[in-house]
C-alpha cells in the first residue's frame, strides 16, 4: 500500500509515529504538506500538484489537519475523494467535528450526554444565556479555539457577563457552557479506531489550572472507562462519521458528557500514557477501508487492473 500522510510537520511525533508502524507493516508512507498541494479541476480529471509533480498511485490518505487550516485542509481531502483515494477521516467528518456548535447540534440530535450549552447571536440577554446553562461559574469558548486557547471559567456572573459582552463587541463567535465542578480539572480522552475504544487516559489540569489539555501543563494517566464513558464515546463518533477520533468527556453526577471530539487526535500523549501502539491501530484500520474500496471498484469494474506503482514519481 502506497500511504500519503497529510501534515504539515514531518518531524512531529504523531506523524512519524505514523510512518514508522505504515513502514513496520511493509507500507510505504509519503509525508505530505497539504498547504503546498494545488489542486486541479477539470471535467472528470481532478488532480493534485506536489513540489512539481502529479501525485499518483496512492492507495490511500491519512489527514491530520490543523484547525487552523481546516479549509483548504479539507478542500485537499476531498480532492483525493474525488481521485479516489481512500482516506481514513473523510473531509465532511473533518469539516462538522471543527465546528463545535455544528458539533454540539449533532451529538444532542444523536443523544450524546454533554455539559448545558447555550450560544446566541451577539443577543443582548446575557443574563438569561448565563441562566440557561445553571448561573455561574461558567465556561465561555471562542468556537474557533483549540487546545484549550479561547477557554475562559467566569467564576461570577459579573465577571460572565463582562467577558460575553467582551466576545461580542469583538464579534467573536462563543459558546457558554455549565460548568462541571465535580471534574475537579479532570477529563477523560477517548481513543477511538473503527468503531472500538483502542485507548484512555485521565488528563488532570495542574494545580489552580481548570482546563487539563496537556498543551496547558496537564498531565495524564492510563484509565479504564466504565461502559457508560465507552458507549458515549463510540456513539459521539458515529455520529460525526469519524473513523478516527479522540472524544474528550467529563465524569459528572449525572454521567459522561461530552466536551468535543477531535478529528485528528494527537498520538504522544495518548501512547506514553497507556503504552500502547495506537499508531499501528490507525495503520490497520486503513488497510481495512484500502481492501474495502479496491474490493468495491473490482465488483464494478471486473476488467479493471490497478496501474502499477513503480513507474509513480518519487514525491
Amino acid at each position: 500500500m502506497k500511504l500519503a500522510i497529510l501534515s504539515r510537520e514531518p518531524k512531529l511525533y504523531s506523524t512519524m509515529r505514523l510512518v514508522e508502524a505504515a513502514e513496520r507493516r511493509g507500507h510505504e508512507a509519503v509525508v505530505i504538506d497539504h498547504l503546498h498541494c494545488n489542486l486541479v479541476l477539470e471535467k472528470g480529471s481532478p488532480g493534485i500538484i506536489y513540489q512539481g509533480k502529479h501525485l499518483k498511485g496512492f492507495d490511500a490518505i491519512i489527514p491530520r489537519i490543523g484547525a487552523s487550516v481546516t479549509f483548504y485542509g479539507c478542500a485537499v481531502v476531498r480532492q483525493f475523494e474525488m481521485m479516489k483515494v481512500r482516506t481514513a477521516v473523510e473531509s465532511q467528518a473533518i469539516v462538522r467535528s471543527r465546528d463545535k456548535l455544528r458539533s454540539m447540534q449533532i451529538l444532542s440530535r444523536a443523544g450524546v450526554g454533554m455539559p448545558k450549552t447555550a450560544f446566541t447571536n451577539y443577543s443582548d440577554e446575557v443574563v438569561e444565556m448565563i441562566k440557561q446553562v445553571g448561573g455561574a461559574p461558567v465556561i465561555i469558548k471562542l468556537l474557533e479555539g483549540t487546545q484549550g486557547l479561547g477557554v475562559v471559567l467566569a467564576e461570577t456572573e459579573k465577571a460572565a457577563q463582562s467577558v460575553i459582552e467582551a466576545f461580542h463587541n469583538l464579534k467573536a463567535r462563543i459558546i457558554v457552557q455549565e460548568f462541571i465542578a465535580e471534574s475537579k480539572g479532570a477529563d477523560l480522552r477517548a481513543f477511538v479506531v473503527n468503531g472500538q475504544v483502542v485507548g484512555a487516559m485521565k488528563r488532570q489540569g495542574k494545580e489552580g489550572e481548570f482546563r487539563s489539555n496537556l498543551h496547558r501543563g496537564g498531565s495524564g494517566n492510563l484509565v479504564k472507562l466504565t461502559r457508560a464513558e465507552k458507549a458515549a464515546a463510540l456513539l459521539a463518533t458515529k455520529a460525526l462519521g469519524l473513523g478516527i477520533a479522540g472524544v474528550d468527556m467529563l465524569q459528572s453526577k449525572r454521567g459522561p458528557l461530552v466536551l468535543e471530539v477531535n478529528s485528528s487526535p494527537g498520538l504522544e500523549g495518548i501512547e506514553k500514557a497507556t503504552g500502547l501502539d495506537i499508531a499501528d491501530k490507525i495503520i490497520e484500520y486503513t488497510e481495512q477501508l484500502t481492501k474495502k474500496h479496491k474490493a468495491k471498484i473490482a465488483s464494478k469494474h471486473p476488467a479493471h487492473q490497478p496501474d502499477s506503482q513503480s513507474d509513480v514519481p518519487a514525491v
